[in-house]
């Protein structure tokens, strides 16, 4: 890559009482092949070791607040907002980058100025620590339809698609899904897809953890502030729901 091509990329890690891997989440952002990162690190108040972690690395970080936000999300848009980079990513405090991360998705972006959100497949870390490729999968029916089929661990956003929206702090986990229905809704061409795993993601999270009633009633929410159709949108919850009936069937036999 050119030496006069390297544009500012903001790296924004959110954490709450995140001591456990936030170092490794860190060290990762710290160790890019790429060099022109602006590190954010967004902080909701930690009691635990976090902020110890933090000042041992301030050297390495660009910004940094710790202060009471009204969730994930309320911190992500926080971040965004103090962010200078023409390329924003998001790591999570449980998550990491590979070390060419950066460099790769920075060289997508040079080389499709007409893109806007730049996408790519993860690792999926499970318990025992071992990991298995979880692929972008393109189908627009399942996205739609279904749920989030982008990796948006792995997704670096510009700035002037921020500037547009950000994301809903009212949702408790899909607001992620919300954000990319809208821009996908609005214009998909502004997508660009990355064959390759970029980022370590522990299988653990908000989602994860909630009743199918939940997620119907959040899917439900996200698709209508996504501006999705009404009747695609009852589709969408009646499908979901049938699938989510199948398998907790075939479960019980």
């Amino acid at each position: 890559m050119s030496k006069t091509k390297k544009p500012l990329v903001s790296i924004i890690t959110v954490v709450y009482n995140g001591e456990k891997y936030l170092e490794q989440t860190i060290q990762s952002v710290i160790k890019q092949t790429y060099e022109n990162i602006e590190y954010i690190i967004v902080d909701g108040g930690s009691t635990d070791g976090t902020l110890d972690i933090i000042k041992k690395y301030e050297k390495n970080i660009s910004k940094w607040v710790s202060e009471p936000d009204e969730g994930l999300y309320d911190a992500m848009n926080k971040g965004i907002r103090m962010a200078n980079g023409e390329l924003i990513g998001m790591i999570n405090s449980d998550d990491w980058y590979e070390t060419d991360a950066v460099e790769t998705m920075v060289k997508a972006y040079l080389e499709h100025p007409s893109k806007h959100i730049f996408h790519a497949d993860r690792y999926d870390i499970k318990e025992d620590g071992s990991r298995a490729i979880k692929k972008f999968h393109p189908s627009v029916f399942k996205f739609k339809y279904y749920g989030m089929t982008y990796n948006h661990p792995s997704m670096f956003i510009t700035k002037k698609e921020y500037e547009k929206h950000l994301y809903n702090t009212k949702l408790k986990a899909l607001s992620d899904y919300q954000f990319v229905l809208e821009a996908f809704l609005r214009d998909p061409n502004i997508f660009q897809y990355i064959e390759k795993p970029i980022v370590n993601y522990r299988l653990e999270g908000v989602s994860a953890q909630m009743h199918i009633k939940e997620k119907l009633e959040e899917g439900f929410a996200a698709r209508k502030n996504a501006d999705m159709n009404l009747y695609e949108n009852i589709f969408s919850v009646i499908f979901r729901f049938i699938i989510a009936t199948f398998y907790k069937l075939k479960g019980t036999l």
